[in-house]
């Protein structure tokens, strides 16, 4: 069985950001976006290290991280726990690469990390607690989101 479904798959595939939390050597916690997150297979999320020693760092003394991919309009979507395996030579790095330049990415990538997803959860806001729907949900985010950006310098 599969541990990404359907839907997790379109999520991580649409929002393309991931949230990524290791534990740094002291034990407290490193949180860092990956905008290279993606899904590999139906059991591993794959991100690039295009700048990010501290994350590599982390991984290489504890293999342990979650990624969390949201929906920031809609306020849904998956926290995924696993392990990692840092590439950075090699067939299967190789295969990552090609992967991402298909994907038009032609950023240089120092290390690819595979992680194999042991566990998979929703995450959804308590906005929806009252009983509203998604597109209730949604559209003072989208109104919000559109004034910011409007406002934004070119």
């Amino acid at each position: 069985m599969s541990a990404l479904t359907e839907d997790m798959r379109r999520m991580v595939e649409e929002q393309k950001l991931g949230f990524i939390a290791t534990v740094c050597p002291d034990g407290t916690p490193n949180l860092s976006p990956k905008g290279t997150t993606a899904v590999w297979d139906d059991d591993h999320l794959v991100f690039a290290d295009v700048h990010s020693p501290d994350t590599i760092e982390n991984l290489r003394h504890n293999p342990v991280l979650e990624i969390n991919v949201v929906d920031m309009l809609a306020r849904k979507g998956y926290r995924f726990k696993g392990t990692a395996t840092i590439l950075r030579e090699g067939p299967q790095f190789e295969t990552l690469l090609d992967f991402y330049r298909r994907r038009g990415s032609t950023s240089a990538k120092r290390h690819i990390v595979l992680m194999k997803v042991e566990r998979a959860a929703p995450v959804i806001s308590p906005a929806y607690d009252g009983g509203q729907d998604e597109a209730q949900v949604s559209a003072p985010w989208l109104d919000y989101w559109t004034e910011l950006w409007r406002r934004r310098p070119s």
